[in-house]
């Protein structure tokens, strides 16, 4: 039987998805283990997730450095040591040095609560919203050196309500990132989506720009 492969999940937070892709993994949906859930803050609630599960969890809290690129030097450390073969981006409330991206481009996947390219960045609930937008949604994608720029492997729509808040929409997006992320992990443990010349492969065929549509 194959050795599973690695994943490290980064978190700031809550830890909803980190919970959504410990459930695939227990259950073999996805073939891999979390070797590692690495947090930028020390009373993340996402850890507490962790250690029940029993998995190695890591605090490096970036308070403790006086430069982006020390912390970025320190968290590139302790991925190298575990050689993941996925870096996993769950609510990781930092902003990656463009050196630390480089090193790992390819192998980093991020969650996002928008339809990009539309509201990169924090609160795009409250912007959707304000704009009048009849739609929002999450898009998952690869990491790059542009923020929340890299390319999209996925996009999923959710309408907004007429008296729709921030906080209920949140909820409504968030149901459909932790059925998504997990099915994306998924295509690229089984090597089906892959990131090359810039771009996101599904069976070696390049896919569209707003990612596929379907999972």
């Amino acid at each position: 039987m194959l050795a599973k492969k690695k994943i490290i999940v980064l978190i700031s937070g809550n830890g909803s998805n980190l919970q959504s892709i410990i459930d695939a993994c227990k259950l073999n949906l996805i073939y891999s283990e979390i070797c590692l859930v690495i947090s930028n803050k020390p009373d993340a609630l996402g850890l507490k997730r962790a250690e029940k599960e029993k998995i190695p969890t890591i605090t490096i809290d970036h308070k403790d450095f006086k430069t982006r690129d020390e912390f970025d030097d320190q968290l590139l450390q302790y991925i190298s040591d575990h050689d993941p073969d996925l870096i996993v981006l769950a609510g990781f409330m930092r902003i990656l040095s463009k050196k630390f991206v480089k090193k790992l481009q390819g192998k980093l996947m991020n969650i996002h609560p928008s339809l990009l390219p539309k509201y990169k960045g924090l609160n795009t609930h409250e912007r959707a919203i304000q704009n009048g937008d009849e739609k929002s949604g999450l898009s998952i994608h690869f990491v790059t050196e542009e923020l929340d720029g890299g390319p999209i492997i996925y996009q999923k729509e959710v309408y907004i309500d007429k008296n729709e808040s921030a906080s209920s929409l949140s909820k409504k997006i968030m149901i459909e990132e932790h059925k998504a992320y997990p099915k994306v992990i998924k295509l690229f443990i089984e090597e089906r989506i892959k990131f090359k010349n810039e771009s996101v492969y599904l069976d070696d065929k390049k896919i569209p720009k707003n990612g596929i549509n379907f999972l």
